[in-house]
């Protein structure tokens, strides 16, 4: 299998976080896509992902998956013993709908923060972007808000129960740990009132998966790391 991504990037933490959790690294070769040039959108990548982002994972056969839900989706099943993506119908259904919940909340905010209300990833991209209009940062601003105001839900949340969809760690936690990292590395503060949302944040941290291979926990700054 290969898997294109960019190493540093929350959608590829994501994965790489899977990939761990599988015990699937060493069945994994990594093709790094550069960003900032922008070659995700370049011909030879669109011909893989139309839609031209990262990650994309590409099996022996030819055939390629795009979409972080999907390519977990993907891995979690590979043995027949799903544990990210949930086993009965009631713990599939909760995990997508609070995949759902953190991507639309905080994750799709913040990146809209990101490329809109900061520099992003440079000028390459930008003829892929909204063009530039008067009111384009303030826009990216008021997103970066609105992933501010989500983050309560899920400290709430998670006074009640152990992981963002019930009693076990989830595609919903990787999605979520890798989305306030993104924050964090996008320069938007978590607000340290959310006790409950850091202790599980650190909680997480702390898990083996949640580790890259050489056994360092991934870093808020690699999320927007450049060069």
């Amino acid at each position: 299998m290969k898997i294109y991504d960019r190493e540093g990037t929350p959608n590829a933490a994501r994965i790489r976080i899977v990939l761990a959790e599988k015990g699937l690294d060493d069945q994994v070769e990594f093709v790094t896509v550069d960003l900032i040039a922008a070659d995700q959108k370049q011909p030879g990548f669109l011909a893989k992902n139309p839609i031209g982002k990262t990650p994309l994972l590409e099996l022996d056969d030819g055939f390629i998956l795009s979409e972080s839900t999907a390519i977990t989706e993907y891995l979690d099943n590979l043995d027949g013993k799903p544990r990210l993506t949930g086993r009965t119908p009631r713990e599939k259904a909760t995990i997508h709908m609070m995949q759902r919940r953190v991507e639309q909340l905080v994750m799709e905010p913040v990146d809209d923060f990101f490329h809109y209300g900061t520099t992003g990833l440079g000028p390459a991209l930008a003829p892929w972007r909204m063009p530039e209009w008067a009111g384009r940062k303030e826009w990216g601003e008021r997103r970066g808000a609105q992933a501010v105001r989500g983050m309560p839900y899920f400290d709430a949340l998670l006074r009640t129960q152990p992981f963002v969809a019930g009693d076990s760690f989830s595609m919903a936690d990787i999605t979520l740990w890798a989305a306030l990292a993104f924050a964090r590395g996008a320069g938007l503060t978590v607000d340290p009132a959310l006790t409950a949302l850091a202790e599980w944040d650190a909680r997480v941290a702390e898990l083996p998966a949640v580790t890259n291979r050489s056994g360092q926990a991934f870093r808020p700054e690699d999320m927007t790391r450049r060069g």
